[in-house]
């Protein structure tokens, strides 16, 4: 590719309502979970905020969010410096974001765009047993409080 041809094709990526996102969304919505899309309100924007039961879900794409970053930061080619402070800035972002949700109160989820795409209902019934330690959590309380 030529710059030109790679400048046009990295501007098309999306990052809202990509089509990993509306998989797992639509999967959660015929299973009866609501939820909200791109909750601003929360650290790092989740793409998928199930605000009943404070689960804050993201859907990572493999490149941008490192996915096996050890290995394929060595296979980078051009403008290899540039991806590699890029990736990793997204990784700590995600990181920190993750922080900040644990200290509101909030579970953070991440599920990579190849999983969403080829094992969608193992993701939502990951979600599902989150929703359901959520359930018993909030009916029993934290251990040891009486």
């Amino acid at each position: 590719m030529t710059p030109s041809q790679r400048s046009k094709a990295m501007s098309h990526i999306k990052g809202k309502d990509t089509s990993i996102e509306i998989i797992l969304r639509k999967a959660l919505w015929r299973r009866g979970i609501r939820y909200r899309k791109n909750y601003k309100a929360l650290p790092g924007t989740p793409d998928i905020a199930i605000t009943k039961y404070k689960i804050a879900v993201f859907c990572d794409s493999e490149f941008f969010h490192g996915y096996h970053w050890d290995i394929k930061k060595g296979k980078l080619g051009n403008n290899r410096e540039y991806w590699i402070r890029k990736i990793e800035r997204n990784i700590a972002r995600d990181n920190q974001n993750d922080l900040k949700l644990i200290a509101l109160g909030w579970l953070p989820v991440h599920f990579w765009g190849q999983d969403i795409i080829k094992r969608t209902s193992d993701c939502v019934e990951a979600i599902e047993d989150l929703i359901f330690e959520q359930k018993v959590y909030q009916e029993d309380g934290p251990a040891g409080c009486l």
